[in-house]
């Protein structure tokens, strides 16, 4: 086989880093000295770390493993929900659901983020509480919510009575199946899920006509006066870090995010930075779908987010220290109080063209590489 290269390869016990030197509309890469398997990267993902653990290197064997189990239904309690109920390629790998639902129709309380160049991040869920797409493939197997198995060896031995599955497990790790390996399978599968040469990414290439002029005005918004870049930056538009914006602090349950991981008061309210590839198609937005579009998303930022005192600094005009704050916080848990003072809000003061300009940019973050995946017409038996 004939490979494309452009990258250089720094390797470490747990990832290889791949980064792009040119502009190719495709970019076939070599991983792991398999001479056989290759990995299609679309342009414009050059500054970005892609993720592939030493233990897990990817092969076109395990992939195709992996997107069997991810599209199985049998891996859930009651045979209706597979990782697909919610990752739907339908959706750009959401479920285009306020939030998501499992088995029995269960509705959880977060909305299900794109899977979408996960493979570029180590945290993940929007409270990033798994260091790897391996530790977060389990996760909603045995949640009773989402998939309700009993336990991952359940699991396990659901997928080991099904001789198909036992015979490909075999040619993929020559050995018999395993949760571990379960895993290894649809993280593979879910680091092929990719987005890239947007129209955005041949502008930056050089195509001075790939994009619009209100889109060209949006891009300067977006790292100026939008101050969209702060967390939303890189080439896939996350900084990969937490931030409280305000998201549900309008009234009734707040959601603690990374602070129930963390336990520490600078978390306190703060979700993950969510990519913004493919952002057209994967709303409703925010990590409880609270805002129905872009458009009401953009009128969000625009006002500085909801009220609340651990607003992200980058959202706020900082009045209180963090001590003082996390008293304040402490005293309404323990009295019951019904408010707490507000952190000073920091306006964008956007124009209606504005508005419409940057919702022009973000349109073309829509690039290429998810569409090629499909379900299976048929599953092992």
């Amino acid at each position: 086989m004939t490979y494309l290269i452009s990258a250089v390869f720094y390797s470490d016990c747990r990832r290889t880093i791949i980064k792009h030197f040119a502009a190719f509309l495709l970019l076939f890469v070599q991983l792991n000295a398999w001479a056989e398997d290759s990995l299609v990267l679309p342009i414009g993902l050059d500054t970005s770390d892609y993720i592939i653990p030493g233990d897990n290197p990817i092969t076109d064997a395990k992939v195709e493993l992996g997107r069997l189990l991810f599209f199985d239904t049998r891996l859930s309690l009651d045979g209706t929900v597979s990782c697909a109920f919610c990752h739907s390629p339908q959706f750009a790998f959401t479920d285009g659901l306020m939030v998501s639902r499992g088995i029995g129709q269960q509705t959880g309380n977060r909305s299900a983020p794109t899977l979408v160049n996960r493979a570029f991040s180590a945290a993940q869920f929007w409270d990033g509480r798994a260091d790897s797409l391996e530790a977060q493939v389990t996760g909603p197997m045995t949640n009773p919510i989402e998939m309700g198995m009993p336990s991952l060896e359940y699991v396990t031995g659901i997928v080991s009575g099904i001789p198909g599955y036992r015979d490909r497990f075999q040619k993929v790790f020559n050995r018999e199946v395993n949760i571990e390996d379960i895993a290894r399978a649809i993280a593979s599968f879910e680091r092929t899920i990719l987005s890239g040469n947007a129209p955005y990414d041949r502008f930056q290439a050089g195509d001075a006509d790939a994009i619009d002029e209100s889109a060209k005005r949006g891009l300067k918004l977006f790292e100026d006066k939008a101050r969209c870049n702060q967390c939303h930056s890189g080439s896939n538009f996350t900084d990969e870090k937490f931030h409280n914006i305000g998201v549900d602090w309008d009234g009734g349950t707040v959601d603690l995010g990374r602070y129930l991981v963390t336990g520490q008061a600078a978390d306190i309210g703060a979700f993950k930075t969510p990519t913004l590839r493919e952002i057209a198609l994967t709303g409703p937005y925010m990590h409880d779908g609270s805002q129905a579009t872009l458009e009401e998303t953009i009128d969000f930022y625009d006002k500085g987010g909801n009220r609340n005192p651990f607003l992200d600094v980058e959202m706020a005009r900082p009045t209180r220290s963090l001590d003082m704050m996390l008293t304040m916080f402490e005293d309404k848990t323990n009295t019951g109080a019904k408010s707490l003072p507000a952190e000073e809000l920091a306006k964008l003061n956007l124009t209606s063209q504005d508005k419409l300009d940057l919702l022009n940019f973000l349109k073309t973050l829509g690039g290429e590489g998810w569409q090629r995946i499909e379900p299976p017409v048929s599953f092992p038996q």
